[in-house]
């Protein structure tokens, strides 16, 4: 797996950074990156085992925030209230679920919605609000199957989920641009994790993206780095 290396163009020192989701496979690779690129990290969690395995939860530039559910508006300003100056905010709390339109029930739908939405609407405006007096950086997670809907057969209510995040990105790129926040997403696909590649075991693993590569992607567009790069949906998608 890569590392990410200081001195690579991203320029962090001190700047304070929310990532959501980032005791997960992907967060853990955001926050590794954002740590040795000099930012000062406020990671929320709510699973305890996933926070008891988070390698970088000893780390001085780590703050772990117990605030919970990020689909709960009380919740997610608490956690944006603690946060001095902040620069730049990346969400990457979502869910997944597989299986036909015909047999999946309204709640199915409504718990997508806000894991994937409602958590990603609620955190860009909080974020926005702390943001507007100096600027700052909004990254969300898409999907590829939101950008490539028949890629979403057997999983329409997360493609449709997903596609509402990529919308709404754009569209609230354009909202804020003016007081200097540059809002993007990127859409990754199957992405080489440990639980991924249990679920898939006879898949080709080497063409995934690795989470480091697509932190990479992520930290540009975070980064004071990106002046003109707003409003965009990247594919991050490996070779697949």
């Amino acid at each position: 797996m890569g590392q990410w290396r200081h001195g690579a163009g991203m320029e962090f020192g001190g700047r304070h950074v929310v990532v959501t989701g980032g005791t997960g496979a992907l967060g853990s690779a955001v926050v590794g990156a954002l740590v040795a690129a000099g930012a000062v990290c406020h990671v929320p969690w709510v699973d305890a085992a996933e926070r008891a395995a988070f390698a970088l939860g000893d780390d001085a530039r780590v703050r772990l925030v117990a605030e919970g559910d990020m689909a709960d508006e009380a919740a997610v300003a608490r956690l944006y209230a603690g946060v001095p100056r902040l620069w730049a905010s990346i969400h990457l709390i979502g869910g997944f679920a597989f299986g036909p339109v015909a047999r999946a029930r309204k709640d199915d739908l409504a718990r997508l919605i806000d894991m994937n939405l409602m958590t990603c609407f609620l955190c860009c405006r909080a974020a926005a609000n702390a943001m507007t007096a100096g600027g700052g950086r909004i990254v969300n997670v898409a999907a590829r199957p939101a950008l490539e809907w028949r890629q979403g057969a057997g999983m329409a209510a997360y493609a449709a989920a997903k596609a509402a995040v990529a919308a709404f990105t754009v569209a609230f790129a354009e909202e804020v641009a003016k007081h200097g926040i540059l809002v993007n997403a990127v859409a990754p696909s199957m992405i080489d994790t440990p639980a991924n590649r249990r679920d898939m075991p006879n898949a080709d693993h080497a063409a995934w993206p690795d989470p480091t590569e697509i932190a990479r992607s992520i930290l540009f567009l975070a980064s004071p780095t990106n002046a003109v790069t707003r409003g965009a949906i990247v594919p991050v998608y490996g070779r697949i």
